[in-house]
């Protein structure tokens, strides 16, 4: 709830600061609905990840596809309000108004102390530090964060600068642009939605290598086809590489029943560290050597995740293969 709160608030003073002309304003505003994001987003990691052990069921890439079908809206809506003439200040405070209403009555139904209990019970736990200290040296919680390190970046690096990447580097204007911005957002959406199918038939394992194969390929295409055409349908192949990582990395980080909450709150942190840190290190990559040449960078991490994917192996699976034996 604080963090939904802080979101729109937060845009509400983008919105008036912008209209102001006040800068410090506009950063405050960005601040906190960047921390909204992040306190909100992470404890509904949490709890998805909690839902799926439970029921052993793949839920968190519905969950996420959710946050892209949000995405994909926005960029449509942002270009028919540009189509308009209507001013950032104006499409901010609109944005407001219609979807603070409507998070606040999916706040509300969220029952009275969920989350809570695993809190508590830990809290008079003698073994408490322990624990804490006993979740990073993990070999395989740092690799599955490495995963979602790097196609977070993927999917951030697409959502702060493929616009200008296809407007600098390939040709197109910006109208252009943002269409095919809104192709790789409805890519992300479709992978996501399917995933939960796709997780029923396939093991994480083989979709994480999937995801990798997608995204490199996607993004070595858009960094040296000479094409615009090939770049703007390799972007549907970069936005299906980068759909699954996030879910499917919050999925394994959580099989464990004792460690759970700090492990997923752990990956999710190194996912939003990508999406804070990468896109401005691309930004100063790309002002020296072009984005086209920065994106390498980010074709790289993917690859490297095809090596990584046997992290993310179901746990339970194996323990129940081993009961059976």
């Amino acid at each position: 709830m604080v963090g939904t709160a802080l979101v729109f608030a937060g845009t509400l003073v983008v919105a008036v600061a912008a209209a102001s002309a006040l800068s410090a304003g506009v950063f405050v505003g960005l601040f906190c609905v960047g921390a909204g994001m992040g306190l909100a987003e992470i404890a509904i990691n949490i709890e998805g990840a909690d839902v799926e052990r439970l029921t052993e069921k793949p839920l968190l890439p519905a969950l996420h596809g959710c946050f892209s079908l949000g995405t994909l809206c926005g960029a449509l809506l942002s270009m028919m309000l540009a189509h308009l003439g209507l001013s950032v200040v104006v499409h901010l405070t609109l944005i407001s108004l219609l979807c603070a209403p409507a998070a606040v009555w999916a706040c509300l139904q969220v029952p009275h102390g969920v989350g809570r209990e695993n809190a508590m019970s830990t809290s008079d736990d003698p073994e408490k530090a322990e624990d804490r200290a006993a979740v990073w040296p993990d070999r395989k919680l740092i690799m599955i964060g490495l995963i979602v390190l790097a196609l977070a970046m993927a999917e951030g690096s697409a959502t702060d600068w493929l616009p200008l990447l296809m407007v600098d580097g390939h040709g197109f204007d910006p109208a252009s642009s943002a269409l095919i911005y809104a192709g790789f957002a409805g890519a992300m959406t479709v992978g996501r939605f399917c995933g939960n199918y796709v997780l029923h038939r396939v093991s994480r394992e083989a979709v994480i290598r999937g995801s990798a194969l997608f995204g490199a390929t996607g993004l070595a295409l858009v960094i040296f086809s000479e094409s615009p055409t090939l770049a703007a349908f390799a972007v549907v192949l970069w936005g299906l590489g980068a759909s699954l990582g996030f879910p499917v990395g919050i999925s394994a980080a959580g099989d464990s029943e004792r460690h759970g909450a700090r492990r997923v709150a752990a990956v999710a942190t190194l996912g939003y560290l990508a999406f804070l840190v990468g896109p401005p290190s691309l930004g100063f990559l790309g002002e020296a050597y072009g984005l086209r040449s920065a994106m390498l960078v980010v074709m790289v991490l993917v690859a490297c995740v095809f090596v990584l994917a046997p992290a993310v192996r179901s746990e339970r699976k194996a323990r129940r293969g081993a009961e059976r034996v």
